[in-house]
Order: structure tokens, then sequence, then C-alpha cells
């Protein structure tokens, strides 16, 4: 399939699937053009570039219109695997930098092997993840891959962040809804794990800590030819020195990897008696143990061993560490499940376009430039009559959830709020934005988009600027739906109704778990 979209809010695509367009196999022979306008079919990649791996994964997305009327929302209703990558090991220069070089050869064979061209690529996902975010050119392997591909999300996802992309992407978020219970699910790296506790269906919080297969890596005497930082912390603990060089006996190796899994297992079960493990945190703990018949799942390259799905030895930390983990969880008698994908768990394999228009009971102040696009989406937990401190506090929570303290780019901030739409509530919700955010985008120059779903946007723009003194160019629309893990591009207004363009970009995740 060959689109040449041009992503930048062109619907014209809708329009394009006639009976002698390269997607009318879609339809049986005779059916009738309406389907066709109905369903649209999207080549997609998703690419992971992580502290030790980099895979992608090729797919076919089909979308369908939502069956009520008039609707411009499109749904993925098929997801189709085409190809996976083979997976690299992440290639670093001398400098300690990410060699772009071979990485863009590697890309170039991944699509050549899966009989798939840039120009085919609709869209898709880059997730740089791990220690490969702190390597001074992570931008530049981004715009490698966008160069690939066309439009792409490229998400920088912090620890918070790949966790909840693991936990959905593994399969463990379905897991935990399918069955209506709690999960602890751990995503195992290169350089770090992750922990993310779910709950019917919902990440409820994540963490992360320095535990990682390839912390140590070897040359064929056994000598370390890479140490990450917290392998000295570990070191340090048991006794050994580190020196590149210096071969490590095989009980130095297994009780370094003892000491790995012993700190894994306190940030997971919260035992506060684990000073390694604090010294390892690299984020907050959990907040609470996991209740008695809790599930734990795995994803990240260590899983593939723990599910007898990888054998061969890659000199580094990984068959000691998992040995390790299996010793830690049978003295504890907890059962170690698998949920569905491993080492592509954040590979997500594409991303899906909806397209939806903003009324015009909306708000674009003068000084917003438009258009705006890969904007995240925060979704803050508020009730139907929130204060303004419990609105302020849940964009808080919510920017944390994806990494988003900083602030380095604009946001879309999603109000989910059913309730009244009285002046009282508004201005609670209107104060807590202004509390949450206003300084912080302020202080840079960024604008600030807010979606509600209902008819509001402007009126709670208007509060915000005209009561509240909000000077930060603002756009604030409404009649959308929105959810964590959506990133929005935001086209120029259309003529003479003033309708905002919205176009949504949905991570796929799949579906398929046990």
């Amino acid at each position: 399939m060959g689109h040449d979209h041009n992503h930048d809010f062109d619907f014209s695509f809708l329009g394009d699937l006639t009976e002698d367009s390269p997607d009318s196999g879609l339809a049986e022979e005779g059916e009738s053009n309406t389907w066709l306008l109905d369903n649209v079919e999207l080549i997609t990649v998703g690419v992971d570039v992580g502290s030790s791996t980099t895979h992608l994964v090729f797919s076919k997305l089909h979308l369908q219109r939502l069956a009520q009327s008039l609707s411009s929302r499109f749904v993925v209703v098929e997801r189709k695997e085409i190809h996976r990558s083979p997976i690299l090991l992440t290639p670093f220069s001398g400098d300690g930098t990410i060699d772009v070089a071979r990485l863009s050869e590697f890309i170039e064979e991944s699509y050549r092997n899966a009989g798939v061209l840039p120009a085919d690529v609709d869209t898709g996902v880059v997730i740089l993840t791990g220690v490969a975010l702190e390597r001074k050119n992570s931008r530049a392997v981004a715009e490698l891959f966008a160069a690939h591909g066309g439009k792409f999300v490229c998400a920088s996802a912090g620890h918070n962040l790949e966790g909840i992309l693991a936990a959905f992407g593994s399969g463990a978020v379905t897991l935990s809804r399918k069955q209506k219970r709690e999960i602890l699910h751990i995503d195992i790296g290169g350089g770090t794990s992750k922990l993310a506790l779910i709950k019917d269906g919902e990440v409820l919080e994540t963490s992360a800590i320095s535990v990682g297969a390839r912390l140590l890596a070897f040359d064929k005497e056994g000598a370390p030819v890479r140490i990450e930082n917290a392998a000295f912390t570990i070191a340090e603990d048991i006794g050994i020195q580190l020196e590149p060089g210096v071969p490590l006996t095989e009980k130095q190796k297994k009780l370094f990897a003892e000491r790995l899994a012993q700190a894994l297992v306190a940030s997971a079960l919260v035992e506060e008696e684990n000073e390694l493990a604090k010294e390892l945190m690299l984020t907050p703990p959990l907040s609470r143990r996991p209740k008695g018949d809790c599930l734990y799942t795995f994803s990240g390259g260590v899983s593939e061993y723990l599910f007898g799905r990888e054998t061969q030895v890659f000199d580094d930390m990984a068959m000691y560490l998992t040995g390790a983990i299996r010793t830690e969880f049978k003295k504890r008698a907890l059962a170690i499940t698998a949920a569905g994908e491993g080492i592509r768990a954040t590979a997500i394999g594409a991303s899906q376009f909806t397209v939806q228009l903003s009324g015009n009971t909306i708000l674009v102040s003068a000084e917003v430039q438009l258009p705006l696009h890969n904007l995240p989406v925060v979704c803050p937990k508020i009730s139907d009559l929130p204060t303004r401190e419990e609105v302020a506090q849940g964009i808080a929570t919510a920017l944390t959830r994806l990494d988003l303290d900083d602030l380095e780019s604009p946001i879309c901030v999603y109000l989910p709020w059913q309730g009244d739409a009285e002046y009282s509530t508004l201005l609670s919700l209107a104060g807590g934005v202004c509390d949450a955010l206003h300084e912080r985008l302020s202080s840079k120059g960024l604008p600030l988009v807010l979606a509600l779903d209902a008819d509001l946007g402007a009126a709670l723009g208007r509060i915000l600027t005209d009561e509240l003194g909000f000077d930060t160019p603002l756009i604030s629309i409404d009649g959308v739906e929105l959810r964590e893990l959506d990133f929005v591009d935001l086209g120029e207004p259309l003529e003479p109704t003033k309708v905002l363009p919205v176009m949504v970009k949905s991570l796929a995740f799949p579906t398929n778990a046990i």
C-alpha cells in the first residue's frame, strides 16, 4: 500500500477510497463505496531504542468509523503484524553516544526485509527509553526515524512513562482487566527495571530501579567492557572491585546478580529493610505492597529468559539475573506469569489516526501559532465537584505519571469532567489549571491546550484569561474524547465555521493477553 498522505490535516484519505484506488481491495467486489468511506487501512511502524536493544514492528491497522450517526471518529478494529525486525544491540560509538550511522543501516535493512518503503508508512511511534535517553544525540536519533517514515509520534519515555507503556504493550493491563485482579508488572531492560501496579485494567502507579541485564557487559574472557554507574554501587555493597579488563569470577557474577534480584524484589514488595534497593531507586517507590493474590508479570529482555524464549548468551548479566530472580520468587512462593509480549513490549506496533472536530464554543487566543503537532495528552483524575486544590494536584500527578514535570514542549490537558456547568465549578477547574501550570508555562513561553468533552471550552477559557489573569497563549477546545497516552495535532480553524480540526493519535496496544 503506498499512501502519500500529507498528515498536516489532510482528510482526503476518506474521499480517496474509490474503486480505482490502491485500497479498493478492502471491500469485497460489488460492495458499495459507502463501506469504503467508513473503513481505512494504515501501515504503521513502532520503534523502540533502548539502553541495550533496538527493534521495529511493522503493522497494518484497519480503522472503522464509529457506528453513531455522522461520527468523524475512527477506531482500530483489527491490527495485523507485517514484520518484526531482529533484535539489535543498540550501537554506541567510542565516545558513548549512539552510533546513528549504524542505526540507520539497521533501519534501512528492516524496511527492506518488511517489504515496506518509507513512503508506504502512514504513521508510527518512536520511543527512546532507558539509558538511550541520556545520550547527547538522542534528538538526532528521533529525527533519523522521523525521516524514514513521515509523521511519527516521537516519545522520549522517562521511567514512569516507560513503565506505563510496558504495562500496556506487554498485555498486562488487558490481563488485569480480563481477570479483574491486581497485577504487578515488571519490565527489566538493560539498565533499569520499571514496575507498574495495575488493578482492573488501570495502571495505579509506577516506579523504577537501577536493575538491568547490561549494567555489566563482558568480553570473551569475562572482563567488563561496559560498567554503568549503578554497577559500582552494587559492587561496593558486595565488596568487589570493578575494573575494565579485569575478569570477574563466576562466583562474583552470581553474587552480583543475587543482589540485583534481591533489590528488585524488595522494590516490588515494598520491603523497607533492603538498603541497596533504596540506593538504586530512580523514582519514589511504590506506595503500598501488592495484595496477597497479586499476579506478577514480566516483560523486557530478561523476560525472554524467564519464559524460555531465549537461550543465547550476550556476554552480560541476563542469564545470571534470570536465575537469581527465579530463586527470590521461589523463596517467597510467588508465581511468575507471562502476560504476552516480552522484549518488544514498548515497541508499540503503531499509532492510529482518528479525526475529530472541535465545535465553535472554543477559545483560541491571538498569540497562539497553529498548527501544533504531537502534544501529549495529560489526563488528571478529578471528581464531578472538584475543588481548586484537587484539580491542581490532579494535573501535577498526571504530569509526573508521564515524566512531563519539566514541560519542555506544549501539552494538552484533558479534563474528563461530567459535572454541572455551574460557575463555581468552572472557577475551580480554571483555578486548578492556573495554579498547576501558569508559572511553569509562562517561564518557558509555551502555549497550553485545554480539552473537554462538554461544550464549555470558551467559558472555561474566558474565566482563565479574563478573571484569573492567565496570560500564556491558550487554546480551549471541547467536544473531543481523549485518553492518557494519546497525542494530538491541532490544525488551523476551518472557515467559515471556525471549527478546529483535532488529529488524535492513539497508541495501539496488543489485546491478545493470555
